[in-house]
C-alpha cells in the first residue's frame, strides 16, 4: 500500500488520514432504519456503504466495534417535532400494537440485509431499550443550562446554545437563517407554541392521551426525540467521543447536528471525529424515500415485482450495482443499470471459476502485484469502490486472457492473484455466490429451454414458441420478453 487510508470527514469538508483515538480499537456508530415499513433500495446504500468499511478496516487489522440501532420509537411523521410518530400511526392504521409492527419490520430488515451479504453490527441497540439513558442525558443537558421544560415536554435551547458553540457546524446551516426561517413557518403544529423559539428541537415529548407508546420521567409520562436516542446509544457503547459515525446525506440536518449539540450539551465533547455520510439513491432525479411514495422495497426488486422494474434482480446484484458508483455521489435507478450491473457480477464470477483452470507458465506477462496495489490505493483514497471494481476488471481481462493463452502466469502470480480475487471480492467487497435452487441444474436447463424458444422464433415457428412459453406457465415458470432479451421467473 502506497498511502494509509483516508476518509471525507463531512465536518471539515476535507478528506484526511484516518488516525484511530485508540488504535487499533475502532468506534463506529451508523443511524439503523425506523421500522414502520418494508426495507427499500435507499436503505441499502448506506448499509452496503458502512459494511464495505466495517470489512475493510477490519482487514487492515483494526478491531471494530460497530453499533447500528433500530428506532422503534420517537421518529415523528415530519422528521422534527411534530405530527404522530410513524410506529404508531402504522400500527394504528394495521391494528396492531406498535411493538407488533416493530418486530416484523426488523425481522424483515435482518433478513434483507442477510441477502445482502452484510455483516451483522457488534451491538444493535434499540431506543425503546434506552429509555433511562436518554432521560439521563437530557437530565444533564438541563442542568447543563442547555434545555428547558414547557408544558411536560423538554426542548434543546439552540439559541442559548449557539452562543458560546458552533451550531451549524456540520450542516453548513446558518443560525440566523435557521432562525428567520422558522419563525416564518406557520406554528399551527402540535406543540410548536411550546417552544422558546421555532428552531428549538425536542428531547423529551410529553404523551398525548391516546398516544400508545409512553414512558415516565421527571417531566411527564411521554416518549424521547429522534436525535437524542442516537446521542445516548453511541455515548454508552461507545464513549463519549469515537472515531466514525456514519449515515445518508439527508441525515446531516436536523438529526447530526442535533447529535452535536447534545452531546456537547451534556458533556462538554464533541462526539465524533469522523462524520461519513453517502449520497441519495434518486428515481428520475428525485430521493428515494417512504415519505415520498416512490420507493422500491428490496422484496420487490428480488422478485421482480414492481411496475418500475423489467425483470427481478439478485441480492448480489443490488450490491455490486450499489458499489459501482463512490458512495458519496448520487446514484440514479435504471433497470439499465441494474441489468449492466448483473452482466459485470456474471462476468466476474465467471473468471473467478476460470481462475483453477489456468494454465501455469515459468514466468507471467503482466504485473498481478499491480493489481493488488491499485486495489489498495482506490480503497484508500476515500472508499472508491467504483475504481476498485475497474481495477478487478482488469485482472477478470487478464485471466480470460490466460485461459486464452494469449498471456500467461507464473504459479506464484497465480496464487498472488487467486488471493487478491478473494480478498478484494469476497472479503472486502462483500460479494458471494448466489444461493443456488433446489435443483442445482435448473438454471442450465431453463437456459437451453429459452435457447430453443428463440430458435423457433428466429425461424418464425411461432406456434412452437408459443407452446413452450405456455407449458412453462402451467409449470409456474414465467417467461418475460424484454428489450434486453428472454429472462425467466419462478412464481
Amino acid at each position: 500500500m502506497n498511502h494509509p487510508l483516508h476518509i471525507t470527514n463531512s465536518l471539515t469538508r476535507q478528506k484526511e488520514q484516518f488516525i484511530p483515538l485508540n488504535a487499533p480499537l475502532v468506534g463506529m456508530y451508523v443511524c439503523g432504519p425506523t421500522v414502520y415499513g418494508e426495507t427499500h433500495l435507499g436503505h441499502a446504500r448506506p448499509y452496503i456503504t458502512f459494511d464495505v468499511l466495517n470489512r475493510y478496516l477490519h482487514h487492515l487489522g483494526y478491531k471494530v466495534r460497530y453499533v447500528r440501532n433500530i428506532t422503534d420509537v420517537g421518529h415523528l411523521e415530519n422528521d422534527a417535532d411534530e405530527g404522530e410518530d410513524k410506529i404508531a400511526k402504522k400500527a394504528r392504521l394495521e391494528q396492531l400494537e406498535p411493538m407488533e409492527i416493530v418486530e416484523l419490520y426488523t425481522g424483515g430488515f435482518h433478513e434483507s440485509m442477510r441477502m445482502l451479504n452484510i455483516l451483522p453490527p457488534s451491538i444493535e441497540p434499540r431506543a425503546s431499550g434506552h429509555i433511562i439513558e436518554q432521560i439521563d442525558m437530557i437530565t444533564k443537558i438541563i442542568n447543563n443550562g442547555y434545555a428547558y421544560v414547557s408544558n411536560g415536554s423538554v426542548y434543546f435551547d439552540v439559541i442559548k446554545y449557539a452562543k458560546s458553540n458552533d451550531y451549524g457546524k456540520l450542516s453548513g446551516r446558518i443560525i440566523e437563517d435557521l432562525i428567520a426561517g422558522a419563525g416564518n413557518e406557520r406554528r399551527v403544529l402540535e406543540g410548536q407554541d411550546e417552544k422558546q423559539n421555532p428552531a428549538d428541537f425536542a428531547l423529551w415529548k410529553k404523551a398525548a392521551p391516546e398516544h400508545i407508546m409512553r414512558w415516565p420521567s421527571p417531566w411527564s409520562d411521554g416518549f424521547p426525540g429522534w436525535h437524542i436516542e442516537c446521542s445516548a446509544m453511541s455515548k454508552k457503547y461507545l464513549g463519549e467521543t469515537f472515531d466514525i459515525h456514519g449515515g445518508g446525506m439527508d441525515l446531516l440536518f436536523p438529526h447530526h447536528e442535533s447529535e452535536i449539540a447534545q452531546s456537547k450539551g451534556c458533556g462538554g465533547k464533541d462526539p465524533v471525529k469522523y462524520w461519513m455520510h453517502n449520497n441519495m439513491i434518486t428515481i428520475n432525479g428525485q430521493k428515494m424515500g417512504k415519505s415520498l411514495g416512490n420507493f422500491i422495497n428490496l422484496r420487490q426488486l428480488f422478485t421482480g415485482q414492481h411496475s418500475l422494474l423489467e425483470q427481478a434482480y439478485s441480492p448480489m446484484t443490488i450490491r455490486f450495482f450499489i458499489m459501482q458508483a463512490h458512495y458519496r455521489s448520487t446514484l440514479d435507478f435504471s433497470n439499465e443499470g441494474l441489468q449492466a450491473a448483473e452482466k459485470g457480477l456474471a462476468r466476474m464470477n465467471a473468471a473467478i471459476v476460470l481462475l483453477d483452470k489456468l494454465k501455469v507458465s515459468p514466468e507471467s506477462t503482466f504485473d498481478v502485484l499491480a493489481i493488488r496495489n491499485k486495489c489498495y490505493e482506490s480503497l484508500n483514497d476515500d472508499m472508491n469502490t467504483a475504481i476498485t471494481i475497474s481495477h478487478l476488471f482488469d485482472a477478470v481481462r487478464l485471466i480470460n486472457s490466460v485461459y486464452a493463452e494469449t498471456e500467461k502466469i507464473s504459479e506464484k502470480d497465480l496464487i498472488e492473484l487467486k488471493q487478491i480475487m478473494n480478498s478484494f471480492v469476497f472479503e472486502i467487497l462483500g460479494l458471494k455466490a448466489e444461493e443456488k435452487s433446489n435443483d442445482g441444474d435448473i438454471d442450465g436447463l431453463m437456459q437451453l429451454i429459452l435457447l430453443l424458444r428463440a430458435d423457433a422464433k428466429s425461424k418464425k415457428d411461432f406456434p412452437t414458441s408459443d407452446r413452450i412459453r405456455d407449458e412453462l406457465n402451467k409449470l409456474n415458470y414465467s417467461i418475460n420478453d424484454g428489450k434486453n432479451g428472454t429472462t425467466w421467473t419462478k412464481g
